[in-house]
């Protein structure tokens, strides 16, 4: 019941310490230390992956459930921004050898808050969006793509890679991952992610079988 007490006041005028107010940031630090991680099991879970022909090569494509816990969600409404990485990657099995890497890719999102406009920004690199509400901004990272694989990508001439992805009968493991990024926090709260749970959101990695051959031929 004190804990409560302390933490109404805080949110209501700020945390003080000898006549000064310390920011919100840092009261979410000190709480978020001091008292138990959430037993809220929100995370990040693959709801669907596909394996298609573009105009530009084979893509592959993930739809993820993203949902945020509340220790999160209070730190990304402090001005902590997250990091969200997406892992996509093709490989052959080889009964006689090694997995051979057809190719693999890496795309990291940016998600921050302004408290000063009350919008969520995501950012792609050098482009952003704004979004008014956390959903919306969400819906937005919920769907992600790979590098389109265009023929001339791997060593071999331009056709190379198409021939070996259009091998009659060949099947390939595509996989996909999203996870939070705790190394991009900021270093309080890395050390605060080694042991406490509500940071570690992660899909893990979800395997299916593609058959490019199949899709080729369905264009």
């Amino acid at each position: 019941m004190m804990a409560e007490n302390i933490k109404r006041k805080a949110a209501h005028s700020g945390w003080v310490a000898k006549g000064r107010r310390i920011p919100g940031f840092f009261y979410f630090l000190f709480f978020g230390f001091c008292f138990p991680a959430s037993a809220q099991a929100d995370g990040i879970a693959v709801r669907k992956a596909d394996a298609h022909f573009s105009d530009s090569g084979y893509q592959l494509s993930a739809d993820f459930d993203v949902g945020f816990n509340s220790v999160v969600e209070q730190a990304l409404s402090q001005g902590v921004p997250l990091y969200f990485v997406s892992e996509f990657s093709l490989t052959r099995p080889r009964w006689y050898w090694l997995d051979e890497t057809v190719a693999q890719s890496e795309q990291a999102v940016k998600l921050s808050y302004n408290s000063l406009t009350g919008q969520y920004r995501i950012t792609r690199g050098t482009l952003f969006q704004n979004f008014a509400s956390l959903d919306a901004a969400i819906n937005t990272i919920r769907r992600q793509s790979a590098e389109p694989i265009p023929p001339g990508q791997l060593a071999g001439g331009d056709n190379f890679l198409a021939e070996k992805l259009l091998k009659k009968d060949s099947g390939y493991i595509a996989a996909v991952r999203m996870h939070l990024d705790v190394s991009q926090l900021p270093k309080p709260l890395q050390v605060n992610a080694l042991t406490n749970n509500d940071w570690n959101i992660d899909s893990g990695w979800y395997r299916w079988i593609v058959h490019p051959d199949t899709a080729a031929q369905q264009r």
